[in-house]
């Protein structure tokens, strides 16, 4: 198994401390546990971010970077997390405890998450900025509120509290959105795992079979991987493929009908992203066929427009322009492509972005914008490119033969100096190729 080291969160924190500054101090916590109903959580996972800088997927745990006077005096990392207790442990699992901190995960200091009230006094004297993540978690926002009143009433004592507090995402999330070679190896890893799936889907898939079934074939793969789905499965059959967030999977799946696969899994906290349509019968007809070769056509293109230097949007535009004119090709819609794109009349059947950043998070952090100006793509990030068309089973200003039909095709591209790099290639998407998939699986 892949796995990053802690000689990889080290060189993160580094970089971190680097940017905080001098005389700074950054406080970042991991997810609270949810409840999923009485006396049942969902299963854990730490919070992306805090992960990203320490490795430690417990819950119930909080990092504290300190920087001081001088460069020469360096910075230090403190961990907060939950002792040793032997009887909670037989009950839900082993801890690292404090001693576990420092000997495997490579804290400076590590202290109970009992004294971090106390113990985060100290550490906020006489620094002058203090960033932490605001806006993630109210009851957090209030106790660091609780922390600065009572930092500034030791000021008597001749100590100062940070004059400045400041938003840790604005440093951790631009770190994030610029991936390394080891996260895209891990994400390339996940990526195989959910082609694979998708593999199996166009492979059992039949009339009659239920959305949850087919589901079911998906989770089967990210499971004996060692992974879980990054996201919600979506698998909508027939008309359900044109609700954009249809999570029910409860239906059975027709014979004639397309239906709409959008899942993908996570290892070792990276995502995939993976959408594809396909013939629940194993043949696409021919308005199906029409439809699809458009959405596929727009994909390539977009997926060619990931270029450094390019426009964040640059692929969107060049999709929509593919997809109004296949619209109007097919007597779909009527009028000028340029009037149809600037009145953005399109958005009847494609009514999404092209594409979101991709990582540790299957809608990623990172801005979009800069200054107000859709940034440019630079080496390192990773973008879904998913360009859809949905025409409603009750949109009556279209021709019957038409409702009802929903594609989408995602794949997942890293931005590289010799061009877009497609993590998810390994899911056949023409209609030749999935024709051919389906056809020799029925013919075992």
């Amino acid at each position: 198994m892949k796995k990053l080291t802690q000689a990889d969160f080290q060189e993160r924190r580094d970089i971190l401390a680097g940017e905080i500054g001098l005389r700074s101090i950054a406080i970042i916590a991991t997810s609270p546990v949810a409840m999923r109903n009485r006396d049942a959580d969902y299963k854990y996972r730490a919070d992306s971010s805090f992960f990203y800088l320490t490795g430690f997927a417990e819950p119930e745990a909080v990092a504290v970077i300190e920087t001081f006077d001088t460069e020469e005096e360096g910075y230090t990392y403190s961990l907060f997390c939950r002792e040793r207790n032997r009887e909670m442990e037989i009950w839900n699992g082993y801890r690292a405890g404090i001693d576990g901190a420092i000997e495997e995960y490579e804290a400076d200091e590590a202290y109970a998450i009992d004294l971090l009230d106390e113990e985060i006094l100290l550490k906020l004297q006489n620094k002058d900025k203090l960033f932490y993540r605001i806006g993630h978690n109210a009851d957090f926002d209030a106790r660091v509120a609780r922390w600065i009143a009572a930092a500034n009433g030791e000021s008597r004592r001749g100590t100062s509290a940070p004059a400045q507090v400041i938003q840790l995402d604005r440093i951790v999330d631009e770190m994030r959105l610029h991936k390394d070679q080891k996260e895209i190896e891990l994400m390339q890893i996940a990526s195989d795992i959910s082609a694979q799936a998708h593999t199996q889907a166009m492979k059992m898939v039949h009339p009659g079979m239920m959305e949850y079934a087919l589901e079911a074939e998906l989770n089967y793969i990210f499971g004996k991987n060692g992974c879980v789905p990054s996201y919600n499965s979506i698998v909508g059959g027939g008309d359900n493929a044109c609700i954009l967030h249809y999570v029910e999977n409860d239906k059975p799946l027709k014979a004639g009908d397309l239906v709409l696969i959008d899942a993908a899994c996570e290892y070792e906290f990276y995502a995939s992203d993976i959408t594809r349509t396909f013939p629940v019968s194993g043949t696409f007809s021919p308005e199906q066929k029409a439809l699809y070769n458009i959405v596929l056509d727009a994909q390539i293109a977009a997926i060619n427009a990931v270029q450094i230097g390019n426009s964040y949007k640059e692929p969107h535009h060049v999709a929509v322009r593919i997809l109004v004119q296949g619209l109007l090709d097919l007597g779909i819609m009527q009028g000028d492509i340029d009037d149809i794109i600037e009145k953005e009349a399109y958005r009847q059947f494609y009514m999404h972005g092209t594409g979101h950043w991709l990582g540790m998070d299957v809608h990623d952090v990172g801005s979009y914008k800069l200054e107000g100006d859709w940034r440019n793509y630079e080496e390192g990030m990773v973008v879904t490119i998913e360009p859809g068309l949905y025409i409603a089973p009750d949109d009556e200003t279209v021709d019957p033969k038409w409702r009802g039909i929903g594609i989408r095709i995602e794949d997942d591209i890293v931005v590289t100096k010799h061009g877009p790099l497609n993590l998810t290639f390994k899911v056949v998407k023409t209609v030749e190729e999935i024709e051919a998939l389906m056809a020799k699986a029925r013919a075992v």
